[in-house]
């Protein structure tokens, strides 16, 4: 084959690839298209850190506003709860452990800035499973930790894609 039809056959492969995957409907992770009253957030993280950081970048993404105190017309954002805990899950004939468990557990809410609930409160739970080298302690407490933040990556996602949700399908006034 002649260098310029392969040329030209490797552009309409990637022509293709780029219209097969806008026509499905993939968006790029980290935004997404919140509520109308939620273009404006105030932010309250429990125990703060990544969570927080990398939440606030998500919304900013998202085309949201992120202040630093609330204000009249911010809705609010609070993630109660922020915990990670690690949990052994199987031990060997010697009694050592083998396996652990990381697990994420979040509470979240989130409210209009008159005080309306847009999404009530939710509890989110993530849990990672690694194997315990009794020989490389270092790289476990390592392991550990890029599960903690592949975990909070994928937190950031799920909280975005409830509050996605919340826009598509509010959260019915109460009767009185």
């Amino acid at each position: 084959m002649s260098p310029t039809l392969l040329r030209s056959l490797r552009v309409a492969a990637v022509v293709s690839v780029v219209a097969l995957v806008s026509a499905c409907g993939f968006h790029l992770r980290q935004s997404a298209a919140l509520p109308p009253g939620m273009k404006k957030i105030h932010l309250t993280v429990s125990g703060g850190g990544r969570l927080e950081r990398e939440l606030t970048r998500a919304l900013e993404n998202s085309e949201a506003t992120v202040v630093d105190r609330p204000e009249p017309d911010a809705a609010e954002l609070a993630i109660t709860t922020n915990t990670f805990r690690t949990d052994s899950l199987t031990v060997s004939g010697t009694a050592r452990v083998t396996e652990y468990a990381v697990r994420y557990h979040v509470d979240f809410n989130v409210k209009a800035a008159d005080g309306t609930v847009i999404v009530p409160s939710q509890a989110v739970d993530m849990s990672r499973e690694f194997s315990y080298d009794a020989t490389n302690t270092i790289g476990t407490a390592s392991q550990t930790e890029e599960l903690q933040r592949s975990l909070i990556g994928d937190m950031v996602q799920s909280i975005l894609f409830r509050l996605q949700a919340a826009g598509k399908h509010p959260v019915p006034a109460a009767s009185n």
